[in-house]
Order: structure tokens, then C-alpha cells, then sequence
């Protein structure tokens, strides 16, 4: 059955409303990042990102749920899940919390994105080498620092990286959002594995966390212009 909504103006407003708060929130986040990186409301303003990015995708797609932007709705909420669970936690229990909810998420990336794997660079050997080097590089960098943690983050590094890979698949948003999402995660492998210390990491981490995930959902957007105008209820994204 198909719903008609006019020239979907009535939408409009939840697309405003919902990237005006993602962009709002994130802001301040990211300057508590410099202020109060350990303060409460820079704990709560993260909280808050990864639902409003969902929100985001929501507030253009409808009712009409497509096989795509399901997946990726659970891959932000296991990501939303890796900022919350963790405050709770102290030691390797925070940490390995943390991983797994992201590692969940990575997995629910994949599953996403695997359909498109064709038009990814994993069609193209040769252009996986950078990611491949990339991964490698990392888990030398932090095999020394890690200890018991190596084999959980070595099985994380893999599904990063896999997630980045097919993400081009998508197309050039999507895929410059991946590698972003990766180096994001590469910092918190560094800051917690190496000495290295690098000026207001706490604020690279997370502009690129946020910067990553918001060009793949943006990437996912595109591929259902009838929702995002509101023209449609129910349809097909993938």
C-alpha cells in the first residue's frame, strides 16, 4: 500500500529540528571536549549523539524501513551502547564492554553494507592494501601496550576495518566516513596502548567518531530520495 504526504513539507520540520540538535549537542560536546572533558555534562551530551543521528535517519525515512537503514539503525544503537555501558564500569571490564558493544555495531555495519560489496574497493585487491597496511601498522603500534586485551582488539581492528572497506561501496561519502570512523577508533587504540600523547585527543576522538558515522548515515540517506521527501511510505532501500 502506498501513502501519500503531498510535497512532504509537513516532514521538513523533523529533518530541521532533528540535525539542528545533532549539531547543537555536538557542538557543545565538542567543547566541553577542551573545557570539561571528565565533567558530567560532557558524559551526558555524548550519551546523546548516537540517538540523534538516529534521529536524523529516522526523521527522513519514515515508516518505510528498508533492509539498509534497519541495520544501520542498530549499528548506531549498539554504538550508543558503547558510550553509555561503560560509565557504569571501571578497568578492563569498561574497556572490553566498550569493544564489544562497538564490535556488535561493526558487525551490524557489515551486515549493511555487505550487498554492496561490488561497487567496493573489495571488488579491487589492490586498492585494499591501504587498509590493510593501515590495520597492520595499528596492531603493531599497540600489540606491545595491550596484554591479554590483543586478541579482543585484533578481533575488533578486523571488523573496523572490513566496515571501512565496504563502506565505499556505498559511495564516496560513505567510504571517507568508514576511514574516518576508523582513525577515530585507531586514536583510542593508541591513547590507551601507547605512551603517545597526543594535544586534545578526547576531541579528535570524538569530532571524528561523530563525523564518521554522520557521512555513512548521510550516504545511506541517498539512497531513498522518495522518503527524504516524504512522497512514499513504504519502499526499498537496499
Amino acid at each position: 500500500m502506498r501513502r501519500t504526504t503531498g510535497t512532504g513539507k509537513p516532514h521538513r520540520w523533523k529533518i530541521i529540528l532533528a540535525l539542528t540538535l545533532l549539531t547543537l549537542i555536538t557542538t557543545v560536546h565538542l567543547v566541553l571536549q577542551f573545557s570539561d572533558p571528565e565533567g558530567l555534562l560532557t558524559d551526558v551530551t555524548q550519551i546523546l549523539l548516537m540517538p540523534l543521528l538516529a534521529a536524523v535517519l529516522l526523521s527522513r525515512t519514515g515508516i518505510g524501513l528498508g533492509r539498509l537503514t534497519s541495520l544501520v539503525l542498530a549499528a548506531l544503537f549498539f554504538s550508543w551502547l558503547g558510550d553509555s555501558l561503560p560509565r557504569f564500569m571501571t578497568g578492563d571490564p569498561a574497556f572490553l564492554t566498550m569493544v564489544g558493544c562497538f564490535l556488535i555495531a561493526q558487525l551490524f555495519y557489515i551486515l549493511a553494507l555487505w550487498p554492496y560489496r561490488a561497487s567496493s574497493v573489495l571488488a579491487k585487491p589492490l586498492a585494499v592494501i591501504p587498509y590493510l597496511l593501515a590495520l597492520a601498522g595499528l596492531v603493531l603500534w599497540c600489540a606491545p601496550g595491550a596484554g591479554s586485551l590483543l586478541i579482543p582488539v585484533l578481533v575488533y581492528g578486523v571488523a573496523l576495518t572490513l566496515m571501512a572497506i565496504l563502506a565505499t561501496g556505498l559511495g564516496p561519502l560513505a567510504g571517507v566516513g568508514g576511514a574516518i570512523f576508523f582513525i577515530s577508533d585507531a586514536m583510542i587504540a593508541i591513547r590507551s596502548f601507547t605512551d603517545v600523547d597526543f594535544p586534545d585527543l578526547g576531541f579528535w576522538i570524538m569530532l571524528s567518531y561523530v563525523l564518521g558515522q554522520s557521512l555513512i548515515v548521510a550516504a545511506v540517506l541517498k539512497r531513498q530520495p522518495s522518503h527524504a521527501l516524504g512522497s512514499t511510505g513504504r519502499g526499498n532501500n537496499g
